[in-house]
C-alpha cells in the first residue's frame, strides 16, 4: 500500500484509495446503494477505480471483469479485491472502454460511473482529470460509451450508467432509444449548485 493511500467507507467495506486514483465520492455511494447484481451474473465495471463497485457487484456475480484507462486504479482496484477475498472472481484490465474486448464478450450487467462534467478538455490530462472531466458538453465519453456498450450486453442485461444533470439526460435517453434501448432513472440526488446525480438503467426494448 503507497504511503499516500487514503481510506474511504462504504457501509462495512473500506477501500484504500492511491495517489491518482478517483476518490469516491456522492455519485460512487448512490451508485453503491443501488447497484442491482444477482447471483451468478457476469458483470463489466467499465471506469473500476479503487474497484469500489466491481468488488461489491463480485459479492454475488460469478464474474466481474474490471476496467480502467488509468494503470494506477487497476493496481489499486487490484489491492481492494485482494482484501475483500473477490480476487478469484475478478480480472482487471488496464484499456478505454471497450477496446480489449471481443464483440462476441456479452455480460448480464454493465456498470459505468462516467466522466460526466463538462470541463475543458485539457483538465483530462491528468489521471484523477480523467475520471471526472466530460469535455465542453459532459457527453465526449458518455456517447462514446452508449453506443458500444449494447454490443457487450447480453440480450436480458442492463446497463447502469452515472451521469449529472449538468450532461443532458433527455440526450442520454434519446442516445439509448437509438441503439434499441429504453432507459429510466433508477436513483437520483441532488447536490449543490443546480445539479442532480442520475443513476440511468438501460434494458433492450
Amino acid at each position: 500500500m503507497l504511503s499516500s493511500t487514503k481510506q474511504v467507507y462504504f457501509s462495512d467495506y473500506a477501500f484504500n484509495v492511491w495517489e491518482n486514483v478517483y476518490e469516491p465520492a456522492e455519485d460512487s455511494f448512490l451508485f453503491a446503494e443501488n447497484l442491482d447484481v444477482q447471483a451468478g451474473e457476469r458483470v463489466l465495471d467499465v471506469g473500476t477505480g479503487c474497484g469500489i463497485l466491481g468488488i461489491l457487484a463480485a459479492k454475488k456475480a460469478s464474474a466481474v471483469v474490471a476496467v480502467d484507462v488509468n494503470p494506477y486504479a487497476v493496481r489499486c482496484a487490484k489491492e481492494n479485491a485482494d482484501l475483500h477475498n473477490v480476487r478469484s472472481k475478478m480480472a482487471f484490465v488496464y484499456c478505454n472502454l471497450f477496446k480489449p474486448l471481443r464483440e462476441a464478450e456479452k455480460f448480464d450487467v454493465i456498470l459505468f460511473n462516467a466522466p460526466y462534467l463538462p470541463a475543458d478538455e485539457s483538465e483530462a490530462e491528468s489521471w484523477i482529470g480523467r475520471a471526472w472531466a466530460g469535455g465542453a458538453s459532459g457527453r465526449r465519453v458518455i456517447e462514446h460509451f452508449i453506443s458500444e456498450a449494447p454490443k457487450h450486453l447480453k440480450r436480458a442485461g442492463r446497463v447502469l450508467l452515472m451521469q449529472s444533470t449538468l450532461a443532458n439526460v433527455d440526450e442520454t435517453v434519446r442516445r439509448f432509444a437509438k441503439c434499441g434501448m429504453n432507459a429510466r432513472v433508477v436513483a437520483e440526488r441532488a447536490l449543490p449548485f443546480f445539479e442532480t446525480i442520475i443513476l440511468f438503467e438501460a434494458r433492450f426494448r
